[in-house]
């Protein structure tokens, strides 16, 4: 065992490996008996690629760069693709990012396009594409601009041909329903396809503060009814509906302050734990119901576990495996289940459940031990105590290494990182980046502040017109209890997060004394400007209940922006942004640097070109890790081998 201070411990895992399995696979279907989904390229320039697995188990790109899987509906995008066999052969149609046409593909073929161009605003955009058995067309989520500004749209269920006959021709496209709704989730087709259920919300409202399922008869002609408000309202969120084999309604819903299961409007497994989550994808599916009776569901509390409900008795019963964490993307085909699971020990997979032997395996994406395991890091479950007496959750992931310790007086430096959402939470998984850290002797520590999801709607209402205050103190409460308890370092404590997490990072800079130095990544940084339209529709009216009304407390969004407050910031920093964010624009972040500059602050900014919200390519995540290790070295007094030395600018 080598001696060595924390912080500079060799490690085998450099920012490549770590960048290499950023991302995960998601939206995991059946087409015929074969298993597919989309999958993370950050080394072919953050692409999205659909993958297919063969009936004999073999695995393959199916569509090659620049092909990219995936839609910008709400920005955050959701379910892009769907597939069928026909004449024994698959079909697909899909999302293309670059130009968010719907293209139809069969193996062996080129894609082509389904819908046309628009040179309105953000054009033509869909989701959650479903084909309609008996008609030649899909069923899909359509986000119109209708004008040059990011609220000028509309949404609505829409039919697409697949002839191709609207490649070119709005007028083809068949609007299912009308746009009285701001948003809209794709409509499932009952059993028999007689009735359609969908979700539908209002600003200002997010799909986890209340939506309402509406169900309408499906026509001869293919359209829909005029729709029936069935469940859910202002209070209620609703995040998922669909329909049982017999015709029965399934949805579920916090109207307990949980989100449980319903079936026909009554509860299935009433408890306190989450049957399903925040609604930031169109297409999550947190439960898929098996033709036999059974449904397939992810639930729990803090953690989110893959198992068999039985809908008579109410009993759940989970699958055997090494994993703990499961992703809203279940998929059922007969007996069989498909979800993504991981685990702190192993990346998500896709994982699939045989329901009539009860055995569970990984069938696609396998986790790849890239370095010795011996150097993952090995998480606490912990839970704290804020100021007031509430309870924080957090996940601790000490420095861990198989071959270093450091001497006994020498405290680790920590690292607390907060989410993004902020209505969301940080999984219990196996993540090479911090990873990164903890190899090399630097403790990390992700915080599930109140706000977060997982732990019931009372848990995460914490947050309401407190953001800004709760988050951040519920951090510095976890960084204070590991310093009290000799756990971290005191005078070496930093703060990173992304998006509402780099809004916490920043405002806990601006706020706080708590910490040496902070990573700021994509965040919101100025309230007011970000409300007043400077952000995409989704979320522009998501500060009235995170902050409360502009309108009503305009001294509230002053009081709170980091950006009003640049003054207070008196400790390095590194803020990183990717100049095609939409949702946090660059126009933020650059408003931070113009109130420090001159005052001789050390920090280092690094924009990224063709990166939006969240860094999808491999050199730009590979430059973010090392300029966030290269900062903590320089404020901490760290010596870690190999890594480049970032500016820091007066």
């Amino acid at each position: 065992m080598r001696i060595l201070p924390h912080g500079s411990w060799p490690s085998p895992l450099d920012a490549r490996l770590a960048a290499a399995h950023d991302g995960l696979p998601e939206f995991a279907g059946f087409v015929g008996d074969e298993i597919w989904w989309t999958a993370p390229r950050p080394a072919e320039g953050g692409r999205r690629a659909l993958v297919r697995r063969r009936e004999d188990g073999t695995e393959e790109s199916v569509l090659p760069a620049p092909w990219d899987v995936r839609t910008r509906v709400i920005e955050y995008g959701g379910l892009p693709w769907a597939g069928t066999l026909r004449d024994g052969r698959p079909l697909i149609v899909f999302v293309h990012c670059a130009d968010q046409r719907l293209y139809a593909w069969q193996p062996g073929g080129e894609p082509r396009p389904l819908t046309p161009h628009s040179a309105v605003g953000g054009g033509l955009r869909w989701a959650e594409p479903q084909f309609v058995p008996g008609r030649d067309e899909v069923w899909c989520v359509l986000e119109e601009f209708t004008g040059d500004g990011s609220h000028d749209l509309r949404r609505l269920p829409a039919a697409v041909p697949l002839d191709g006959s609207a490649a070119e021709d709005r007028a083809a496209i068949r609007e299912l329903s009308d746009d009285r709704h701001r948003f809209v989730t794709g409509p499932r087709l009952s059993p028999d396809g007689r009735r359609a259920a969908w979700l539908a919300w209002d600003h200002p409202r997010m799909p986890w503060d209340g939506t309402e399922v509406l169900v309408a008869d499906v026509r001869p002609d293919g359209t829909l009814g005029p729709p029936e408000t069935v469940a859910g309202g202002p209070d209620e969120s609703i995040p998922q509906v669909d329909w049982a084999a017999d015709g029965s309604l399934l949805y579920a819903s916090d109207r307990t302050g949980w989100w449980n299961l319903y079936r026909d409007h009554q509860p299935l497994c009433p408890r306190e734990e989450e049957f399903a989550g925040p609604l930031w994808k169109l297409g999550h599916r947190w439960f898929a119901p098996l033709p036999g009776g059974p449904i397939a569901v992810v639930h729990g509390r803090g953690t989110a576990a893959l198992g068999i409900l039985d809908p008579e008795t109410g009993e759940v019963v989970d699958i055997a495996g090494p994993w703990t964490e499961f992703t809203p993307s279940l998929a059922v085909h007969g007996d069989r289940v498909v979800g993504v699971g991981a685990s702190p020990r192993s990346a998500h997979e896709i994982v699939e459940l045989d329901t009539r032997t009860g055995r569970a395996r990984v069938v696609g994406a396998p986790h790849d031990d890239t370095v010795d395991p011996a150097f993952y890091p090995e998480p606490q479950i912990r839970t704290f105590t804020a100021p007031d007496g509430r309870e924080v959750h957090a996940h601790v992931y000490p420095p861990h290494h198989p071959g270093c310790a450091a001497p006994s007086a020498d405290l680790p430096p920590y690292v607390i990182r907060a989410h993004g959402g902020p209505t969301s939470r940080s999984p219990l998984v196996l993540d090479l980046e911090i990873a990164y850290f903890t190899s090399r002797g630097i403790g990390v520590a992700q915080v599930n502040y109140g706000g977060s999801t997982g732990y019931g709607r009372a848990y995460r209402e914490r947050l309401r017109e407190q953001w800004g205050v709760v988050d951040v103190e519920d951090c510095a409460a976890v960084a204070l209890a590991l310093a009290d308890e000799g756990t971290a370092d005191r005078d070496r404590l930093a703060v990173s997060g992304g998006s509402a997490g780099g809004w916490t990072a920043a405002a806990s800079l601006a706020g706080t004394d708590v910490y040496a130095c902070g990573t700021i990544v994509y965040p919101v940084l100025d309230l007011a400007s970000w409300a007043e339209g400077e952000t995409h529709d989704f979320e522009s009216r998501y500060l009235e209940t995170l902050v409360g009304a502009l309108a009503e407390v305009p001294a509230r969004y002053a009081e709170r922006s980091p950006v009003q407050h640049a003054d207070q910031i008196d400790v390095p920093f590194l803020l990183l942004q990717g100049l095609d964010d939409v949702v946090c624009p660059p126009a933020q972040a650059e408003r931070l640097l113009e109130r420090i500059a001159g005052r001789g602050l050390p920090h280092a900014y690094l924009a990224f070109e063709g990166e939006g919200h969240g860094f999808r390519r491999a050199e730009t995540l590979v430059r973010a890790l090392e300029a966030e290790l290269s900062l903590y070295a320089q404020v901490f007094g760290l010596r870690p081998p190999g890594i480049p030395t970032l500016e820091l600018h007066p």
